[in-house]
């Protein structure tokens, strides 16, 4: 009985493990898309790392809970990547429960540790 206790409890540590690593993104993906001038149908010809180089300007942005971009005010950084993505990079806004948008949260938020 004890054996089978301590596998459920390893099977429920293992499953929230897993989904966190999932809910987080993926740096590396993000960071293809911060570079990526195609990213979200951009017309502009720019990435994010443009305006950006290295991530330059965004080291805060894992700590910030409102950002103003373009004279607006975005309550996430999702919000903000998106208003990114439309003003400056001609875009389309992309779904904020999105992977590509965890992946590019994700890279923005690992600038911090830089």
């Amino acid at each position: 009985m004890k054996t089978l206790k301590i596998a459920l409890l390893s099977l429920i540590v293992f499953s929230f493990v897993i989904s966190y690593a999932f809910a987080a993104g993926d740096i590396v993906k993000g960071k293809a898309l911060f570079n990526d001038i195609k990213f979200a149908g951009g017309t502009a010809g720019k990435s994010c790392n443009s305006c950006h180089p290295e991530g330059r300007g965004l080291e805060k942005s894992a700590d910030k809970k409102e950002f103003n971009i373009f004279g607006k005010t975005q309550k996430s950084l999702e919000e903000a990547v998106n208003i990114c993505i439309e003003m400056a990079n001609k875009g389309k806004a992309i779904d904020v429960k999105s992977a590509e948008m965890a992946d590019i949260v994700s890279y923005i938020k690992s600038l911090k540790t830089k």
